[in-house]
C-alpha cells in the first residue's frame, strides 16, 4: 500500500488477540494513528462517543453483540467509514442488510492482500467523505454570507432609505473599493 498524505484514526473492535495482532501489522503508524482497540460493542460505543474516528473495523461477532448495528451507526455520522468482518455463514445475509447503509464487508477468513485492498477502499471512501465535507462547509459559508448581506441590505433600506438595488450596489462598491469581502462590509453595517 502506498503511503497517503494523511493519517487515519482507527477504532478496531475485536475480541480476538490473534486477529488484533495481525491487524496491527496491517495498520502501520505512519498511515493509521491512533489505533484504538476494544473488545466489545459496549466499549466501542464509549470510545466512539469520546472522539471521532476515520475508520471503524468490527470483527464480528463480539462477546456482547454481533456488532452489525454499531458498524451501521458508526458510518451514519458522515465522518467515519465502517468495515464489518463476517463469518462465511452470515456473510451474505448481513452484507445485504448493511450495504445500503454504506458499510463495507469482508468475509473471514481473508488473505493479507485482500485486507490491504479493503484498507485502501476505506481510505478512498474516507477521502471522498472529506471532499464532501469541504463542499458542504463551503456551501454553508456562502449561505451565511448571503444571509448577512441580505440583513445588511435591509438595514440600509430601513435606516438610510435606500431601495434594494441601491443597497446591493452600495455593499458591492464598498467591498471592491476597500478590497474586502461583501461579508466584511455586511458585518460592519450590522455592527455599526
Amino acid at each position: 500500500m502506498t503511503q497517503p498524505e494523511r493519517v487515519y484514526s482507527v477504532l478496531l473492535v475485536s475480541a480476538s488477540a490473534t486477529f488484533n495482532a495481525a491487524m496491527g501489522e496491517l495498520l502501520p503508524a505512519a498511515v493509521f494513528t491512533p489505533v484504538h482497540t476494544v473488545s466489545d460493542v459496549s466499549a466501542a460505543g464509549r470510545a466512539f462517543a469520546g472522539r471521532a474516528y476515520d475508520i471503524v473495523i468490527v470483527n464480528s461477532p463480539l462477546p456482547d453483540d454481533p456488532g452489525v448495528r454499531f458498524a451501521i451507526d458508526a458510518g451514519n455520522g458522515g465522518e467515519t467509514v465502517s468495515l464489518l468482518l463476517l463469518r462465511s455463514e452470515t456473510y451474505e445475509e448481513i452484507t445485504a442488510r448493511v450495504t445500503p447503509h454504506g458499510v463495507f464487508t469482508l468475509q473471514k477468513p481473508f488473505t493479507k492482500a485482500l485486507a490491504e485492498t479493503a484498507l485502501s477502499w476505506l481510505i478512498s471512501a474516507r477521502e471522498r467523505l472529506r471532499k464532501t465535507e469541504k463542499k458542504t462547509l463551503s456551501l454553508e459559508e456562502k449561505m451565511e454570507e448571503i444571509r448577512l448581506v441580505n440583513r445588511a441590505k435591509w438595514l440600509l433600506i430601513e435606516q438610510r432609505g435606500m431601495d434594494e438595488p441601491t443597497a446591493h450596489r452600495y455593499i458591492e462598491k464598498q467591498a471592491m473599493d476597500r478590497c474586502i469581502t461583501r461579508r466584511a462590509v455586511a458585518e460592519e453595517i450590522l455592527g455599526g
